[in-house]
């Protein structure tokens, strides 16, 4: 009985060879349905701990960048600006804009009118977000809610500030004694009536005392103008 066997060609073999090579050379694998939807519960997880969070700490997290962009498309979270994500069905603070900016420029403080807002010393509802940075940080895009950019030098950037977790961010906010001497300050830019207005609300229901006031005003060279109208409603006070 004649026993036949096969012999490969050598361009035959020649393809086997590539196959098997591109298979150990570590050819990127299709994730399963499994995978994607581990993926997706970590990212819905990650988002409701921290509310917001950009591509890059999702990424960190174990969510790939294709189930983010999935999950965009199918309504699973929202993109609120450039590479900043939110759950759909995240509850919306009135200060949401504030957190929004922390997570754009991290190392930004809430001032002036935005600062005022927070700490309710204002009336005025402001369109742009006031942010502090420092003297030669980076200036954010337009991307987002739109900044008005304040630039302070050491050490007056990073001193009297309160961090406050909004939307599940952490955002950094001057304190009210601050957020008073730097209205003054940049009165030209907040309008004095502004100013003088908090300033007398604030002391009117004690949400801050002179003393406080006259303090961070000498500190920061506002003293000579700020004096007169700290005298003036703490008489009325």
């Amino acid at each position: 009985m004649a026993v036949h066997r096969w012999v490969a060609s050598d361009s035959q073999c020649k393809r086997e060879c590539y196959k098997t090579s591109d298979a150990m050379a570590g050819t990127p694998r299709k994730t399963n349905k499994s995978e994607s939807g581990t993926q997706r519960q970590r990212a819905l997880a990650l988002l409701d701990r921290h509310g917001m969070m950009r591509t890059r700490e999702l990424v960190a997290g174990g969510v790939a960048a294709t189930t983010i962009s999935r999950m965009e498309k199918d309504g699973s979270i929202q993109k609120l600006s450039r590479g900043l994500y939110q759950r759909i069905d995240a509850p919306t603070d009135t200060n949401h804009d504030l957190a929004e900016a922390a997570k754009r420029v991290s190392k930004g403080v809430v001032c002036l009118v935005s600062a005022l807002a927070f700490h309710d010393l204002t009336d005025q509802i402001p369109h742009r977000v006031w942010l502090a940075i420092g003297a030669k940080d980076w200036q954010p895009g337009e991307h987002g809610p739109r900044l008005n950019i304040v630039r302070l030098k050491e050490p007056l950037l990073n001193s009297d500030i309160e961090t406050h977790l909004i939307e599940g961010v952490p955002v950094r906010i001057f304190t009210i004694p601050r957020t008073l001497v730097d209205c003054f300050r940049f009165r030209k830019s907040v309008g004095l009536n502004v100013a003088v207005e908090a300033l007398r609300d604030a002391l009117r229901n004690r949400r801050t005392n002179p003393a406080e006031i006259a303090e961070r005003a000498r500190q920061s060279g506002t003293w000579t103008i700020i004096r007169p109208y700290l005298e003036a409603y703490t008489i009325d006070v």
